[in-house]
């Protein structure tokens, strides 16, 4: 049986990081907000199976590492730890549970109507919402935002299983450190995700169809990565083509074609499949809508995010761009702004990027390959956290900060972490970019003694040749 529900001005579809702030900046600004969520909890991909827990246990496994093997250099014996799977996910299920509840909380606090339930588009201002009892309620919405967010593309011939043949939602969730973990895909999540079961004791190998990891990323910083991760432990097999995944009666069997065209066979006990996300529509009634898609599935969308139907709008994962939390909050608050006439904008030069691994890496603006490629003229700086004495009292001196800028103007055009802190450092120059600022504003800027971001300091003097602890 179908109910018809009040009208809201604005109804935001999906409870993930970009629907849930979009939700908040709309109900602070006076609209009569309601925001509709499948999963039993709020916070999406993101706060339950994504960004959050997967933080949780690269520290946990970060602090086991450390007291196996990296003490005794300060003088510290601890003997050999031990592990107990169950506590270390029991705890990354508490916070995640914390910061879920939480935006509930924030809902309460601003007056968002939480809709629990899975939505569909009807038309421009209506959405059906289906509660999980069955029952289906018809809401009325001046306007109405698509922020459904993404899920792990899985691969034709090796289907998700939830067991041994798995996502990102199921690696989070191991209930006991796999013998041998292959993943396939050497992306932001696969190198996460094998970096947590590798520091608890399991052999990695990553087999990537491209010639080196991180695809995209500046490819300096891609080979002092592939080296770190490799003295690590990490086994890859790059330029390599999976062909065929198999379950046998003691794990899985990864066959497939290496760089130079040997047979490649592998086996393990569990393979993650970590090849990209996809924009999650699936039930949504967008395209039966009329709302029009790009060739990868992604809702198209004007500058103000608006879709090709009137009052329908979009951001986040579902539309083009890095499918990057920070970027849907971004983009939810810039469109609900621009529907109540605020001139907001999101500045794409400025959003960074981070892989948690360790060392992390994190990078903002381009790499070198992007601007030669564009035929930018610029000059580059960087230095080594080999030479900083803050990183050598950590013990941490793998990596360097790269800064790039107009070599004309001077202006920051890219800036690259990689190195203790670096999801925090990178912070700096997106201010910096944001202000539209020089390599020469990042270099005169007082930095305080000893600090890691004086590496930012050093190598943004590097791009004018007058480092002085280079």
């Amino acid at each position: 049986m179908t109910t018809s529900s009040s009208s809201f001005d604005l109804v935001v579809i999906g409870g993930g990081p970009g629907g849930y702030v979009a939700a908040i900046r709309a109900a602070q600004l006076g609209m009569n907000t309601a925001c509709v969520e499948k999963s039993p909890s709020l916070g999406g991909t993101c706060l339950n199976v994504g960004c959050i827990p997967s933080k949780a246990l690269l520290e946990t496994s970060h602090l086991y590492h450390t007291v196996a093997h990296g003490l005794d250099t300060h003088g510290i014996k601890a003997g050999s730890p031990s592990l107990d799977v169950a506590q270390m996910l029991a705890r990354k299920d508490r916070i995640v549970g914390e910061l879920t509840r939480g935006v509930g909380v924030l809902f309460k606090k601003n007056k968002v109507t939480h809709l629990p339930g899975a939505a569909r588009l009807v038309k421009p201002g209506e959405v059906e919402v289906t509660a999980a009892d069955g029952g289906k309620t018809i809401v009325g919405a001046k306007r109405i935002l698509i922020a459904t967010g993404s899920e792990p593309t899985p691969l034709p011939f090796a289907p998700f299983d939830g067991e041994r043949i798995v996502g990102s939602t199921e690696a989070l969730s191991f209930s006991q450190v796999p013998r041998h973990l292959i993943v396939i895909g050497a992306g932001v999540i696969g190198l996460e995700l094998g970096s947590v079961w590798l520091r608890l004791g399991a052999k990695v190998t990553v087999v990537e169809m491209l010639p080196s990891l991180l695809a995209g990323v500046d490819a300096g910083m891609a080979r002092l990565a592939q080296r770190a991760f490799t003295k690590q432990g990490f086994t890859f097999h790059l330029g390599a083509k999976v062909e065929k995944v198999e379950k046998t009666a003691q794990g899985v069997v990864v066959r497939g074609t290496g760089a130079k065209g040997e047979t490649l066979e592998l086996e393990g006990d569990r393979v993650l499949v970590a090849v990209g996300r996809r924009p999650y529509t699936a039930g949504l009634g967008a395209q039966e809508a009329g709302v029009a898609l790009d060739p990868r599935g992604r809702i198209v969308v004007d500058e103000n995010f608006q879709t090709n139907l009137p009052g329908v709008f979009a951001v986040g994962d579902v539309i083009a761009g890095p499918m990057l939390a920070h970027k849907a909050m971004e983009e939810g608050v810039a469109a609900v702004e621009r529907m109540a006439g605020h001139a907001s904008r999101v500045n794409y030069e400025a959003i960074p990027s981070v892989v948690y691994t360790h060392p992390e890496i994190a990078w903002v603006g381009r790499g070198e390959e992007t601007l030669k490629a564009a035929g930018v003229a610029y000059k580059a700086g960087s230095y080594p956290f080999m030479a900083n004495g803050r990183a050598k009292t950590m013990e941490s001196t793998e990596g360097q900060v790269k800064v790039l800028a107009d070599a004309q103007t001077d202006r920051l055009l890219g800036v690259l972490v990689m190195g203790p802190g670096a999801s925090e450092l990178i912070a700096e120059a997106v201010v910096a970019m944001e202000f539209e600022g020089s390599a020469e504003d990042l270099a005169l800027a007082c930095h305080a003694h000893p600090t890691l971001s004086e590496a930012m300091k050093e190598a943004a003097l590097g791009v004018a040749g007058r480092a002085v602890h280079a």
